[in-house]
This record gives C-alpha cells, structure tokens and sequence, in this order.
C-alpha cells in the first residue's frame, strides 16, 4: 500500500495531524537558517536604478556561468566539445551558450549535478511543468531559502500578507480520496496555517461546506489555480451562498483570464493578484497594486526569443521564455527554455515606482477544464505526471465524460505497468472513466507552437 493509500485511510484528524507534521517540516526548510534574502535587501532593490541592477547582475551572472562551465558535467563537456570543432566562443557571455530543452535534462539529469555536492543534503523534486515531460531537478537548502525570501516579499508582501496569516490553498494535491462523497474535502496544515482544500471535489452540492470550512477557519486569504477558484467562485454566486469575504486572493499556476478575475473578485470582495513561476526556478514575476507583472532579476535572467533565429525579441513582441537561474548552483540551468511563451512590456517605468522589468503577458499553460460525470471542474492535471514516468511526452484528452486518452511519447523503459499507474492516478482525479493509451511519436502543438497538455472536448 502506497503512504497516499495510508492516508487517504486515516481518520481526518489523523490526516491534519500528517499534514501538520509534514508542515512544519517545511516551514524549518525553508525559512530556517541562512540562504535567504531579508526583507529590507529586497524592498531595497525594488527601488535601483538600472545602473544598479547592471552591475548586479553583470556580476552573479559571470559567477554563475564560471561555476557551470567548471564544475558541471554537461556544460564542460559541451565546451570542451566546441573547442576541438575549433569554436572560440567564450563560456563568460550568456550569448553563446546553446538555448537548453527539457528533454536534454530528462535524458540526464545527473549530468547538470554540480560536481562536489552532497545529494543527501539536496532538495529533489519531480515534476512536468506544463509539458507533460517529466523532470528530476535538485535544489541546494540556500536556493529554497532564497526562492522562498523572494515569495514572502513579492507575492504575500505586495499584498499586506504574510505567512503566519491564516490562508486556503486550493490546489492539486489529493488531500481527499476522489470516491470521498461527505467533507472534510480539505485538510489542516497547522505547521503551515495553511487549509489545503482539494481541487478534486468542486462539485456544486459541495460548494456550501467549502465556504463553511473558509469561514470556520478564519482564513485571510486564498492562492490557488485559477480555473478552481473560477469554478468556486461562480457556482457560489450561482447558488446564492453566503460567501466569507478575504483580504485577496492570489492565482498561480494557469493563466488568469479576465472573466475568470472578475468573477473570483466579486465573489470573496476582495482583489485577485496574477503571479507566475515554475518549479525549476528560474523565472517568477508578480503583480503589482497597478496591474503589471514584474519579474524577480534575483531569481534568474530572463531572456524572450524569437522563434525563427533564436534572437531576442522586441518590446511587446511575443517569444519564447528562456531563462537562466541565479540561485541554485547545485543544478544550475543555463539559457533554459521554460514551455512557456511571453512579452516583455514596452512600459518602461510603473506607478508603483518599482524598477523590477515587466512582462505584458505570459502565453502557457492554457490547459482545459476537464468536467466529471457529477458536474465537477477539474483543472490542471500536471500532478498526475510527477514522478520518474517514462514518458518524453504526455497528453490528456478527454472525449467524452466517461472516456480520456492519453497520448505518450514512449522513453527508454515505459512499460504496461508504468502507464497503469498513470491511469490510476487519472481514475483518483476524474472517477471511474476508461483510459486509452496511444504512443505517438511527438505531441501535436497548436498554431503558434503552443503545447496542450489537457484538451476536453466535452463543451
């Protein structure tokens, strides 16, 4: 038996007691020790100038692509590799290292391991992003630290909130089994003041105990994906439920539509903030009071290039992200493409009189609302993909209510067993429907070169 089987197993308070522990487990990681940035170093460098952002990062960046070249397998072999063609290239400027894919590191993680680390001291995830490719990345302690200082400050910070406030997450951990009729469909994170609900269950006879539990917990505020707080927030106001109103509610993960903002703020009353960033780290941006959407230069450099040459795009022009992370230099990525696509803002300075650059929109993750047979809305799906799966590619395509296919792009050691497994965690997520696999040899992308990882085609 799996530890989810375990858990799904245990009485609720038994479940928030696990949730707690794993919690405050978390809480040590990530804002315990040294690694961070404080607070008063960031709101410090809101406010340079671009003389002073130059500088800075002129000089992590030369640190950052020394210690890759050096010390990194990958990156020193493909160096060394260019030399003998006789390339003089230099390793210093960003310009000439090679734009980076995904599947160049799913194919061999361990080679982007900067030599001399400690793997037992590392921070290792998987994950698929929005690509439906699965990756195995590690983070030294003092990378999370950082990443985690730059969230307090510019996705809680901006917003007058900060972590020992009371707040929901609505997200795609399975913190309630799918065949679960009767809430708790959520669970307490007393180590986190988190209440984690569950995505999997926004069903309309279950939105009053939502709100319920909201209101009984006194949260401050909710951060989620957008499509289920969308789906929260419109089968309330539908139903004509008394709604606890919030300080904010802050959307991650999938785009935020514009219907979608409106609706999620006129049901809590309160502003609805967009931010973005992915789990390699590299690339996060937040919005301001004024509506823009400003990267965070300490996490990574950022670059949008054009389709055709691999040049960088022009003001307002729409590209490809590809990013270089300042932060973690036990698995540094250098000239990253991230899946997704965007624009850097031709606006060159803020209301907010922040000097932090600007996005003018980010084109990804447009993944579909997948419904179930009792009318519930599911979004994102990426977590079925978190794990060591052996696929290069995945995408989900649901049918019809009772029918999803799955389109692969078999790797090295995909086996029935393996692509059960993928089933089952469909099954826990959209109930009982029936599963086809099909192996392809490479995932259709859209007409601007977009990748679906979710299509319904139940509209």
């Amino acid at each position: 038996m799996s530890l989810l089987s375990i858990y799904h197993h245990l009485p609720y308070p038994l479940r928030s007691l696990a949730a707690s522990l794993r919690g405050y487990q978390l809480t040590r990681l990530r804002y315990g020790g040294e690694g961070g940035f404080s607070p008063d170093e960031l709101h410090e460098h809101e406010r340079w100038t671009s003389p002073q952002w130059d500088i800075w990062r002129e000089q992590r960046l030369a640190f950052v692509l020394e210690q890759a070249a050096q010390r990194v397998p990958y990156y020193r072999q493909m160096w060394a590799e260019r030399r003998q063609r006789g390339d003089k290239a230099s390793a210093q400027y960003l310009e000439n290292w090679l734009v980076l894919s995904k599947e160049t590191i799913r194919q061999q993680p361990r080679a982007f391991l900067a030599e001399g680390i400690n793997l037992r001291q590392q921070i290792v995830e998987h994950t698929s992003g929005t690509s439906g490719t699965p990756l195995t990345l590690w983070m030294s302690k003092q990378a999370v630290r950082g990443w985690f200082a730059l969230f307090e400050a510019r996705w809680r910070g901006w917003y007058g909130l900060s972590r020992h406030d009371r707040w929901g997450m609505l997200g795609g951990q399975l913190v309630a089994p799918f065949a679960q009729t009767h809430p708790p469909f959520w669970v307490w994170n007393a180590g986190m003041n988190q209440l984690y609900f569950s995505a999997y269950h926004l069903a309309p006879r279950n939105i009053a105990a939502y709100l319920d539990a909201l209101g009984q917990h006194k949260l401050v505020y909710l951060l989620g994906y957008p499509s289920s707080l969308h789906a929260l927030a419109q089968m309330a106001l539908e139903q004509n439920l008394s709604i606890p109103k919030l300080k904010a509610v802050i959307s991650n993960a999938e785009p935020l539509y514009a219907h979608q903002r409106q609706v999620i703020s006129a049901a809590f009353g309160c502003p609805v903030y967009d931010t973005y960033g992915q789990s390699e780290n590299v690339c996060a941006a937040s919005e301001c009071l004024h509506g823009r959407l400003h990267l965070w230069p300490e996490l990574g450099q950022t670059e949008i290039l054009r389709d055709d040459d691999d040049q960088a795009a022009a003001l307002g022009e729409t590209g490809r992200l590809v990013c270089t992370g300042l932060l973690n230099l036990s698995m540094p990525l250098i000239r990253y493409e991230v899946g997704d696509r965007a624009s850097f803002s031709p606006e060159i300075s803020c209301p907010c009189e922040r000097t932090l650059p600007t996005l003018s929109s980010i084109e990804g993750r447009s993944d579909d609302v997948l419904l179930t047979r009792d009318g519930r809305r599911i979004g994102r799906l990426d977590p079925v993909f978190k794990a060591d799966l052996p696929v290069r590619e995945a995408q989900i395509v649901q049918e019809t209510l009772e029918h999803v296919t799955v389109r692969y792009v078999p790797a090295p050691g995909c086996t029935s067993q393996a692509l059960d497994g993928l089933a089952a965690r469909l099954r826990e997520r959209l109930g009982d429907v029936d599963v086809t696999f099909e192996a392809v040899d490479k995932i259709p992308r859209t007409a601007n070169g977009k990748f679906r990882a979710v299509i319904s085609k139940c509209r």
